[in-house]
């Protein structure tokens, strides 16, 4: 056999699509953190043996979504406050590199036209009281921005971090109130955009990151240094995302 005897895989294997599936169930919160995970369950509802199951569960266990406790089993993470404090600053540094290459490259206009409509989106979910809705607009604010500065090794780290900032979008949505509006944050990256002023932009990523590290970690700013994490071998006992997601409301306005 030679490479040109290679043919292209078009299907996913089974442990790929039962762990995409698992991660799509954490993102909407259909898994709640601290939830366990057990095998005979998960593999009747797949219908699949508990030989990729385990694969596709130790994939998530490697991604940082499922932690793993001896003689126990596997339940998914639950972020304390480092770990919140830890993706804040992470997403900060990807963003504002993401924003530098879109500004430099001269496209900041015609990101801001492709951010509009997901930012209108946003919009729509606030005032329908949509919180899986809002925390869908949210992410993909996010993942376009980064995504439009052409560089994969961003949009890469910046997938990465994808799932835990969706539970820490979760969590932040709580800290609002009712009068409050978190559309206005994200229209000022867009006019940011638009003006082209670099040094504006980088500030306005910057505050944006730093509002949520303050409301999610009280006593605590994105410059300053971070909580003491708990020992890596207890779970967290306060943790940020509750066990419990937060019931859709489809009929409050703001």
């Amino acid at each position: 056999m030679t490479l040109a005897d290679l043919q292209p895989v078009n299907q996913d294997s089974t442990a790929a699509i039962i762990a995409r599936q698992l991660r799509a169930a954490i993102m909407s919160g259909a898994l709640p953190p601290g939830t366990q995970l057990g095998e005979a369950d998960l593999a009747a509802r797949f219908q699949v043996s508990r030989g990729p199951l385990r694969e596709a569960m130790q994939r998530l266990v490697q991604e940082g979504l499922l932690r793993s406790e001896r003689n126990r089993g596997l339940f998914v993470i639950e972020l304390e406050p480092a770990d919140v404090f830890d993706i804040y600053v992470a997403r900060n540094a990807i963003e504002q590199a993401a924003a530098r290459l879109i500004l430099r490259a001269s496209l900041g206009g015609v990101v801001a036209d492709q951010l509009a409509p997901i930012h209108a989106q946003l919009g729509a979910a606030i005032k329908a009281g949509d919180d899986l809705a809002i925390a869908d607009a949210d992410g993909r604010f996010h993942e376009e921005l980064v995504r439009a500065s052409g560089s994969k090794r961003l949009t890469r780290m910046a997938g990465t971090l994808l799932v835990e900032s969706r539970m820490c979008i979760g969590a932040l949505q709580r800290t609002y109130q009712p009068d409050e509006d978190q559309f206005a944050e994200h229209g000022a990256i867009v006019d940011g955009l638009r003006a082209g002023n670099e040094i504006a932009l980088l500030k306005l990523i910057e505050s944006h990151m730093e509002d949520a590290v303050v409301r999610l970690v009280p006593g605590h700013s994105l410059n300053g240094p971070g909580p003491v994490r708990q020992s890596f071998d207890e779970p967290p006992t306060e943790p940020i995302v509750a066990a419990k997601p937060k019931r859709v409301r489809k009929t409050a306005k703001r």
